[in-house]
């Protein structure tokens, strides 16, 4: 079965693990993962390059080809150049080993130009050639170029909104597929429709602030993007057609709320439907009290007066 590679950020380390590990296993029920440090490996007949478009915390993905022996290379991955007008070869050092990458790079750019045809481009190489030292194992990779998605603009937007990256990665924890329709009912600047809507996947806005309502729909027309917007309370979530939810529990004074966020939260949670994944921002304490048959549940620390929580199912 092919294997893959990513090497995720470290921003979110705990996040990033467990996206790679959803989106694995929403493509295929039975792949299999192993994780070293910020490394993690994929056993599954899904491309890797599909994992990784969708993937927020992803710095590098590839083809896992062989762990490395004596030999870098057989006559098999050779023949994976053979394509390729241009190369680059990287050494990747993750483990707590002193590793001469300038030497290992340059004497595996001279073996592989030996073999092939292809010259060595560090612009822009059609394929790019890993090696990955970890403390546990060593790994050879490649891989080709493509296409990442590009990145939604915003008109308007506002300093306590939320995080694009975290709501792409709620998304994905959240395992909203293409297939699958989106709700926020707390949409606010948009955030969560145009990160969905960027993915391929169709996403429903709802706010009870109409001012907020005409900055997502001018959000999504400047992207092109076209969603549904209600100028609505939360609760009308229920007159709607929906997978998931992804969204960000109001709170504090630029929340504009008019019932306390404690509140909000319950009331919220006992209008979510039975059969709707989900993943809910909240700050910490919101969900104490709240009943819910959680997958997983995440602290993302702010500062010393603010921890977020990040409520899967």
């Amino acid at each position: 079965m092919p294997e893959s590679f990513f090497i995720v950020s470290k921003e979110y380390p705990e996040l990033a693990i467990d996206e790679i590990i959803t989106l694995a296993k929403m493509n295929d029920r039975y792949a299999k993962v192993k994780v070293i440090s910020n490394l993690v490996l994929v056993q599954s007949v899904t491309p890797w390059e599909k994992i990784a478009r969708r993937a927020t915390f992803v710095k590098i993905a590839g083809q896992l080809i062989r762990k490395m022996s004596n030999v870098f290379f057989d006559e098999a991955n050779y023949s994976l150049l053979f394509g390729a007008k241009s190369f680059m070869c990287k050494a990747i050092n993750l483990s707590l080993k002193q590793v001469n990458v300038v030497e290992i790079e340059r004497s595996m750019g001279s073996m592989v130009s030996t073999f092939c045809n292809a010259q060595v481009s560090l612009e822009d190489p059609d394929m790019v050639i890993y090696t990955i030292f970890t403390d546990d194992e060593n790994f050879f990779g490649f891989s080709t170029r493509y296409e990442v998605p590009k990145r939604p603009e915003k008109l308007t937007k506002f300093h306590h909104e939320l995080d694009w990256k975290l709501t792409r990665v709620m998304i994905n924890l959240a395992k909203i597929t293409d297939e699958n329709t989106v709700c926020d009912p707390f949409c606010g600047t948009g955030s969560t429709l145009l990160e969905a809507q960027s993915m391929g996947i169709k996403a429903i806005g709802i706010d009870f602030d109409e001012k907020m309502c005409q900055i997502t729909k001018d959000n999504l027309k400047v992207n092109r993007f076209t969603g549904e917007v209600y100028n609505k309370d939360f609760e009308y979530m229920n007159q709607l057609k929906f997978d998931g939810i992804v969204t960000d529990i109001p709170y504090g004074t630029a929340s504009k709320v008019s019932e306390p966020p404690k509140k909000i939260m319950k009331k919220f949670v006992s209008k979510i439907p039975k059969k709707a994944k989900f993943a809910i921002m909240c700050k910490k304490g919101l969900d104490e009290g709240i009943k819910l048959r959680l997958t997983k549940k995440y602290e993302i620390y702010r500062h010393k007066s603010l921890t977020r929580m990040i409520l899967i199912k």
